[in-house]
C-alpha cells in the first residue's frame, strides 16, 4: 500500500485497555496527533470486554502509589454513580483484592470516550493492525477496518495489545510463556440463595460428574475438584481455561471456544442440583480474560527479585503495587506478598522493546520475568505505563530522539502535569 496515500499520526496506540487508553489520552495532551486502534467496540479492555471491572491497586502502607489519567477515571465512575470511594490505606495484601475498585463498566467505557474527545484522540474501533513495518522516520502500519485494509503511518507506535501484537509484527524478540497462565470466563449467576445450599452432597455430586467425564477439574477453579467459592462469587472469575496461549488469533479462537464450554458443563451439572433449578447465568464478560501470553524483551527486564525488594531504578516512570500472583493449573495459586513498606517500580526500559526504533510498549507486555509479571500485569500498573507510555511518545516525537534519550525532567514533568505519580 503507498505511504503516501497514508492517513498521518504523531503516534499510534495499538489497544484500547487499562494501558492503551491511558496512553492515547496522555500522548494526546503531550501535544501528539494519536490514532487509538481498537479490536472491540470499547475501551477499556479487561475492565469492561472482560468483566473485570474492579481496578487495583492504587495504595501502597497508607499512601497513594499510582495516580494519573487512569485513576482520575475510576474516580469520576464511582462520582457518577453516586458511590463514594471505599477506604484505600490500610493495606492488608493478605486480602489484597479489598482494595480493588468496583466500577460500573458501562460509565467507565463512555467516560474514556468523552476523554478520547477531549484531548483529541482518533478513535478506530472494530479494527485491528495488520502489519507493521519500521522505516527510518517512522512505522507504516497497515490497518484492518471492516471495510478492508488501509495505510496508517505514524512517528511512534505504542503496543498496549496485552499480547505484543504489534511488536511481534515489527520483528522484535518476544518471551512467549510455556505453559500459560489459566483463562477465565467470567459470569454472573443468580436464581438461588448460597446459604441454603448443600455443598457437601454437591461436592459429592461434582467428583460424580468428574468421573464421568461431565465436568472436568477447572470449570469451578483451581484443578483440585469443586469450590463452592464458584457460587458465593456467583461465578465471577472463578473458572480456569488452561493449556493454552491466548496471544494470536488461532490461540484466541481456542481459549474462547473451551471458556464458554467449561460454563455450559458447569451449568448443566448445577441446574440439577437441589436448590439450583432457578440458576440462571448472566453475560457480563464478552471475551475471555487472559492473564499471559507473550512480552517484549526490553531493554530493561523486570525481574521477581528487583520486583519483590522494590528496586529504585534510576529510569523509573511509575510505581507498581500487587503480589506475586501466579495462576498454575497444576499447582494452584503462587502468591508471593510484598513486604510492609516495599514498593516496587517500573523502569522506561522496561517499555522499550530491545533493537527497535520508534516502538514502545506498555501494559502486561512489558518486559519482565514470569513471576514479577504476574505482580506487573494488573490493571492499575497497566494504566500507570500505559500514561508513562503516552508520555514518552509525544516527547520523543516532539523533541525528535529516541524513547530513551527523552531527558527524565521533561518525562516526569508532563507526568506530573497530569497527576501521575513518579518515583
Amino acid at each position: 500500500m503507498s505511504e503516501s496515500k497514508a492517513e498521518r499520526y504523531d503516534v499510534l496506540v495499538a489497544g484500547a485497555g487499562a494501558a492503551g487508553l491511558c496512553a492515547a489520552i496522555q500522548a494526546a495532551r503531550g501535544g501528539a496527533s494519536v490514532c487509538l486502534v481498537e479490536k472491540n467496540g470499547i475501551a477499556g479492555g479487561t475492565i469492561t470486554a472482560g468483566g473485570i471491572p474492579y481496578p487495583g491497586i492504587f495504595h501502597a502502607w497508607g499512601r497513594q502509589v499510582v495516580a494519573g489519567i487512569g485513576w482520575d477515571l475510576v474516580e469520576k465512575t464511582r462520582k457518577e454513580s453516586n458511590d463514594p470511594l471505599p477506604d484505600l490505606y490500610n493495606t492488608n495484601l493478605k486480602e489484597h483484592w479489598r482494595y480493588q475498585v468496583h466500577i460500573d463498566p458501562m460509565i467507565f467505557a463512555t467516560l474514556c470516550d468523552e476523554a478520547f474527545a477531549e484531548a483529541g484522540v482518533t478513535v478506530k474501533y472494530h479494527t485491528m493492525i495488520g502489519a507493521v513495518e519500521v522505516k527510518e522516520d517512522g512505522v507504516a502500519v497497515t490497518l484492518c477496518g471492516k471495510d478492508g485494509l488501509y495505510p496508517v503511518f505514524a512517528k511512534r507506535v505504542i503496543d498496549c495489545t496485552g499480547d505484543a501484537n504489534a511488536t511481534k509484527m515489527a520483528g522484535a524478540e518476544l518471551r512467549v510463556s510455556d505453559p500459560c497462565q489459566p483463562g477465565t470466563l467470567c459470569y454472573y449467576a443468580t436464581g438461588y440463595d448460597p446459604e441454603k445450599l448443600d455443598l457437601d452432597a454437591i461436592k459429592a455430586a461434582f467428583d460424580a460428574a468428574m468421573a464421568r467425564g461431565e465436568v472436568f477439574k477447572e470449570d469451578t477453579g483451581w484443578g483440585s475438584g469443586f469450590n463452592p467459592h464458584v457460587l458465593f462469587s456467583r461465578g465471577n472469575n472463578s473458572n480456569h481455561i488452561s493449556d493454552i496461549n491466548a496471544g494470536d488469533s488461532e490461540g484466541r479462537t481456542k481459549i474462547e471456544i473451551a471458556g464458554r464450554a467449561s460454563v455450559l458443563r458447569l451449568y448443566r451439572f448445577l441446574k440439577k442440583q437441589p436448590g439450583l433449578e432457578k440458576l440462571e447465568l448472566k453475560l457480563n464478560a464478552a471475551e475471555c480474560g487472559v492473564r499471559e501470553t507473550r512480552t517484549i524483551v526490553g531493554q530493561t527486564t523486570v525481574t521477581a527479585e528487583e520486583y519483590a525488594t522494590g528496586k529504585k531504578y534510576d529510569d523509573a516512570v511509575s510505581y507498581a503495587f500487587y503480589p506475586i500472583d501466579l495462576h498454575d493449573a497444576k499447582v494452584g495459586l503462587d502468591k508471593r506478598n510484598l513486604e510492609p513498606g516495599v514498593v516496587p517500580t517500573v523502569p522506561r526500559g522496561a517499555l522499550i522493546p530491545r533493537g527497535t526504533r520508534h516502538l514502545l510498549a506498555a501494559g502486561r507486555i512489558l518486559s519482565s520475568d514470569r513471576l514479577a509479571n504476574s505482580a506487573l500485569r494488573v490493571q492499575a500498573t497497566c494504566m500507570a505505563t500505559g500514561q508513562a507510555a503516552g508520555a514518552l511518545a509525544a516527547l520523543s516525537v516532539r523533541l525528535n530522539v529516541p524513547a530513551e534519550q527523552v531527558p527524565m525532567a521533561a518525562l516526569r514533568k508532563l507526568l506530573e502535569e497530569n497527576k501521575a505519580i513518579v518515583p
